[in-house]
């Protein structure tokens, strides 16, 4: 019987699917493909280490080369661990994780599931208040002696479930959008104006556009005032542990591309906290003589202009 596999498929086989992008692709998968098709070395996956270069190299028939350590060094598997005291609900990490291995919901506590952990480091890059640490759970075993090719097979099969369920998502509301955008095309143009009747035009002004409620206004600013006020506690919190010598370690034995999506992570969080800053300033409160109700003969009568 014929093996209807790809070269692809094959150099797939032999990666440990952490799918953690340390290779400079989105996943295993897309690694693979670089590989097969020459645009790839094979040796820029620091979870399969050594001996995943030799495997690949074997399968090639190329010689066995060190790993790059510009994609990061072998090391003992870490698991990632949420400090649930800091930990305010975003699900951030739950959308980071390419194994679906964080549970939680919104504005309730995450927590990772252990045993599907690849630690991948993904998690901890967006995560807002920096409580997530990658702790190592295999000892001095690195490579494809700390990981199974039970658990690469099973973290594979997760991830091809979560692929499958974005694409579904992302199709229902395309359908959804362009549902949308039917429903508006088929209503009705309004009558003009000059058909209408000439003794409606005259003794009704011309309709105005409704003005906003302002109810999805408020909505916004209550949501920047809640996440702005976890913020803070978290950064309180974090102060706290720091005077304690308790700080957070999961910035340590980092990758210089870990490293560099944290600083970019770090600067979004300070822009996002001045843009909180001066959105605050341009919504503050309207002066005296702007918010005082008009009474029922007419504008309210200044300050300095009320009957003695």
């Amino acid at each position: 019987m014929t093996d209807s596999k790809t070269l692809a498929d094959r150099i797939e086989d032999l990666l440990p699917q952490t799918q953690c992008t340390k290779c400079g692709y989105q996943g295993c998968r897309p690694y693979a493909e670089a590989i097969a098709a020459g645009d790839a070395n094979y040796n820029q996956c620091p979870p399969g280490g050594a001996e995943g270069v030799a495997r690949v190299a074997r399968l090639l028939g190329r010689p066995v080369i060190p790993l790059n350590p510009v994609n990061g060094d072998e090391r003992p598997r870490p698991v990632a661990v949420i400090d649930e005291s800091l930990c305010i609900g975003c699900t951030l990490c739950m959308q980071a994780c390419p194994v679906d291995a964080i549970a939680g919901a919104p504005k309730q506590m995450h927590t990772v599931i252990a045993s599907l952990c690849t630690g991948c480091d993904l998690c901890v890059p967006p995560c807002p208040v920096d409580c997530i640490a990658m702790v190592p759970v295999t000892g001095e075993h690195t490579g494809w002696d700390a990981w199974t090719q039970d658990q690469a097979d099973a973290a594979r099969e997760r991830h091809d479930r979560r692929l499958a369920r974005e694409r579904r998502e992302r199709e229902a509301a395309e359908a959804r959008a362009a549902a949308r955008r039917s429903a508006s095309a088929a209503q009705p143009a309004a009558a003009p104006a000059d058909l209408q009747p000439a003794s409606q035009s005259s003794s009704r002004p011309a309709t105005q556009p409704a003005a906003p409620t302002g109810a999805a206004a408020d909505a916004d600013a209550k949501k920047r005032a809640i996440i702005a006020a976890a913020l803070e506690r978290a950064r309180k919190k974090k102060d706290e542990l720091a005077a304690q010598g308790d700080a957070p370690k999961n910035t340590e034995r980092v990758s210089p591309a870990v490293q560099a999506q944290i600083d970019a992570a770090e600067a979004r969080r300070k822009r996002l906290a001045e843009q909180q800053v001066q959105q605050a300033g341009e919504a503050g409160p309207k002066s005296a003589s702007e918010s005082a109700p008009e009474s029922a003969d007419g504008p309210p009568t200044p300050p300095d202009k009320k009957p003695q």
